[in-house]
């Protein structure tokens, strides 16, 4: 299971029984069992990094057009789950081709732990800098995000963080000395056909859902995904569902509530439809199953000042007006938090400190931004800045959360990859290496409009890249993005790096548009760009 929103995000790594086979409308049973057998084969131990007492259960199945098979699998050691040590087996014809996985060696731990539950809840709610609600050990498991395996507790802490806000944090305790080997947020924010009178979109049409007494926002044709105000509060306890009689919904101002419940609803629709018919995923579990939208929730922790996605459901925060700040519906953080949901049901990224984080959080900048583009509304046209509408005032547009064609403008995002990689990094800031990435994949070296010569930015093709590379070009946003979407949901695992993620999208770009091929040599250029070699 797996919790997500634009600030904070889940990684959801757990072995499934072998009877998972049946039970994921995403998995193929034939497929996997096939895939399994490669597992069990000897000639491919050392590829898998496989233990002698190593389980794997099918998380997912994805199958080429030309029979090429991939199956995620969950790993166990011992039965206790291995967190970091999923892996996708590709195979053809049920011969094994390889195997993508960010586990490094065949190496485990003794599964005897020095310290019992109580100490790690001890040492996990010392670590929490907030006030708990709840506290719980998960059990044992084998954590494997770092350079070898190490029995650890995972322990769940839940709670108001002061750095963090809402907070249900998945910690790993080193279950011999009680150290803190990792943890991070399984809630993901954002600090950011009726006929819809939105907020930040002018009117649109919305598709709605007709009763006997009226209209309700319910969306059949995407799943059932509906939207409810929830009164100013943080809780959802008494959140209700949006109805109208007449099938108009709000005035384009935020004295009528319905106004950013259309600004939700359209853009969770966008979002749905832009997966469904650019990369064919029938929603965010790809079960064709959709989700709840909660407007007017007012997030303690940021004064109203967020949006997020908690595995099922979004939450759209109530804005402050006394910041600047509109009320958080912007299509681009509606496809932002939706994608933290699809990256947690596929790749699973965990949401940390370190490279899978960033890339985590750079996903759903980059699948925001491209769903800004595929709406093609002229209120909020497409362009690589994220959450430009939740400024009130932003006359030149310029102003925003981050600039994924210069992520250092915020003074806090790296423009280049660090030689020994991130660590203690805000997923935010560390984001910036893939933002940047895939601006220059998509779009090369050119200066943005409002942002060249004799604008207060004064960027240059030179200031885009960071090994001097200026002449770059970019290969357009449809090639870049499937190429993304594939690396992630086909190559990527919950514990890879920005090396890994190179590989990860040359794999993908071999996999669409052959090896060699102008768009693959695009990606190995735009990653030196960004220092990632």
């Amino acid at each position: 299971m797996s919790v997500h929103p634009l600030k904070l995000a889940i990684l959801s790594a757990i072995a499934l029984p072998l009877s998972a086979f049946a039970a994921s409308p995403n998995v193929h049973s034939a497929v996997a069992q096939r895939a399994q057998g490669l597992i069990d084969s000897p000639a491919n131990a050392n590829a898998l990094q496989r233990a002698d007492q190593d389980g794997f259960a099918a998380k997912d199945t994805i199958i080429d057009a030309d029979g090429t098979e991939h199956v995620r699998f969950g790993r166990t050691f011992r039965g206790l789950p291995v967190i970091g040590g999923d892996v996708v087996v590709h195979s053809r014809n049920g011969k094994f081709k390889e195997a993508s996985q960010a586990l490094k060696t065949k190496g485990r731990p003794d599964v005897t732990p020095r310290i019992d539950a109580d100490q790690a809840k001890v040492e996990a709610g010392t670590d929490f800098d907030g006030s708990i609600s709840s506290i719980s050990s998960k059990g044992l498991v084998v954590y494997a995000g770092g350079e070898k395996p190490v029995l650890a507790y995972e322990i769940n802490v839940q709670g108001v963080s002061k750095s963090q806000g809402e907070s249900n944090i998945r910690y790993f305790i080193d279950a011999q000395n009680g150290r803190v080997l990792d943890a991070w947020n399984q809630i993901q924010t954002a600090a950011v056909t009726g006929v819809g009178q939105s907020l930040l979109l002018g009117d649109i049409n919305i598709t709605t859902d007709s009763t006997s007494s009226g209209y309700q926002l319910v969306d059949p044709t995407r799943g059932g995904g509906a939207t409810y105000d929830a009164h100013d509060s943080d809780t959802l306890t008494g959140a209700t569902l949006f109805t109208d009689a007449d099938n108009n919904w709000g005035n384009n101002t935020t004295s009528d509530r319905a106004s950013e419940a259309a600004d939700a609803h359209f853009g969770v629709a966008t979002t749905w439809d832009y997966y469904k018919n650019v990369h064919g995923r029938n929603g965010i579990f790809n079960d064709g199953v959709g989700v709840k939208s909660y407007t007017h929730v007012a997030f303690a922790a940021y004064s109203g000042v967020n949006a997020s996605w908690t595995g099922s459901s979004m939450k759209y925060g109530v804005g402050n007006a006394a910041q600047g700040i509109a009320p958080v519906v912007a299509i681009d953080v509606a496809g932002h938090e939706m994608t933290h949901g699809v990256t947690g049901a596929t790749a699973g990224l965990a949401y940390n400190t370190r490279d899978s984080g960033g890339l985590n959080e750079g996903t759903s900048d980059i699948i925001g931004a491209l769903v800004e583009y595929y709406a093609n509304n002229s209120a909020d046209t497409g362009d690589y800045l994220v959450g430009e509408k939740i400024y009130l005032n932003n006359p030149n547009g310029t102003k925003a959360l981050r600039y994924m064609f210069k992520p250092s403008i915020d003074t806090r995002s790296s423009d280049c990859y660090p030689k020994r990689g991130f660590t203690n990094t805000n997923n935010h800031y560390s984001s910036g290496v893939a933002n940047h990435f895939f601006y220059l994949l998509a779009e090369g070296a050119v200066v943005p409009a409002g942002f060249g010569s004799g604008t207060s930015y004064n960027l240059t093709a030179s200031s885009l890249v960071c090994n001097g590379d200026s002449t770059i070009t970019g290969i357009g946003r449809e090639k870049a993005g499937k190429i993304w979407y594939r690396a992630l949901t086909v190559y990527m695992t919950s514990t890879t790096n920005y090396p890994g993620a190179r590989t990860a999208t040359l794999n993908a770009a071999r996999d669409l548009y052959g090896t060699g091929s102008a768009e693959y040599n695009a990606v190995g250029r735009a990653w030196s760009a960004v220092s990632v070699n």
